[in-house]
């Protein structure tokens, strides 16, 4: 029998650009961070254990306040620690870096808690309801044969941009049966006289992208072996990234996905989100996701006082 979906939550980040460890910034009526309103989402949704990815420079803050909560909701509680030095034999931090090696390299910092099918989200972004069950019945109704059952939720690009800064997303391309076909990660796109463009050189070209294409938000869904299939690749990323970009370069997830869509050993089904996404990339993004959340509370979507 197959064990039940867990909820894999990357929430080492610290929070640069936003000014702050946004991971636990309350946004709720009750205290509540944004990670609070997907852990209520994704419990309601059927998971039932959850997995945090955090640093051990944060472990006492955010244990006393997110990890109490997901206890109280019923969350079986796990978590895993994504720190720098956890490398392959043979590797070494280089001098300087000081930026963490990506969300690929976060899920191999949790592979002794993956014990079964598992959905992935950003600890600070908001997804909504829909997606949550969405990811949920994928993984409970998909297994592994030919080629690996994973999956992913998708947002339009419109709805994912901020108004006070760049951000990156993975621009996805599907097939007609809305599988994905690959997934770019692109690490600055802002918007820009009404049109959304990103650029690759600091600047110095840009390039248009249509509204409604379709980005990951890091909502992914997964077998075990994605863990096995991201450790077989850091090693080589490292060797290849490290002799020429060792203090910035980062293991993404969507590389890893990207690569086995291209070997052909996976499957990656979108799932498309009715949801509008909400993000506090930067601090001025705050008051209109708090704003957003009342709406939803008096709408009945949430409790008016606490979620847990």
């Amino acid at each position: 029998m197959q064990k039940l979906p867990i909820l894999v939550v990357m929430a080492a980040g610290m929070g640069s650009r936003y000014g702050g460890l946004k991971q636990i910034d309350p946004v709720g009526p009750a205290g509540e961070a944004i990670l609070d309103y997907s852990l209520y989402d994704a419990r309601r949704a059927g998971f039932k254990t959850v997995v945090f990815i955090i640093k051990h420079e944060i472990e006492e803050a955010f244990k006393a306040s997110v990890g109490v909560r997901a206890a109280r909701a019923g969350f079986e509680v796990r978590y895993a620690y994504q720190q720098l030095e956890n490398l392959p034999d043979g590797f070494s931090v280089p001098a300087g870096r000081a930026k963490p090696w990506g969300t690929a390299h976060a899920i191999l910092a949790a592979e002794k808690e993956i014990d079964a099918p598992f959905a992935v989200i950003n600890a600070d972004d908001y997804y909504g309801p829909a997606c949550f069950r969405l990811i949920f019945d994928y993984l409970t109704t998909h297994a592994d044969g030919a080629r690996y059952a994973w999956s992913m939720v998708g947002f339009l690009l419109k709805n994912t941009v901020s108004e006070n800064g760049a951000v990156s997303r993975g621009v996805c391309v599907t097939d007609a049966d809305s599988n994905l076909v690959s997934v770019t990660e692109r690490t600055r796109i802002e918007q820009a006289g009404g049109s959304i463009r990103y650029t690759e050189d600091d600047g110095a070209t840009w390039h248009d992208l249509p509204p409604e294409t379709l980005v990951s938000m890091n909502l992914w869904g997964f077998t075990p072996a994605f863990v096995a299939e991201a450790k077989a690749g850091f090693a080589a990323f490292l060797a290849k990234n490290l002799p020429t970009n060792p203090l910035k370069a980062e293991y993404y997830l969507p590389s890893v996905v990207s690569a086995q869509l291209a070997a052909g050993r996976a499957n990656v089904h979108l799932l498309a989100s009715p949801d509008k996404w909400y993000g506090i990339t930067y601090r001025e993004d705050k008051p209109g996701l708090v704003a957003a959340l009342q709406t939803m509370a008096a709408e009945g979507l949430y409790p008016t006082d606490r979620l847990f």
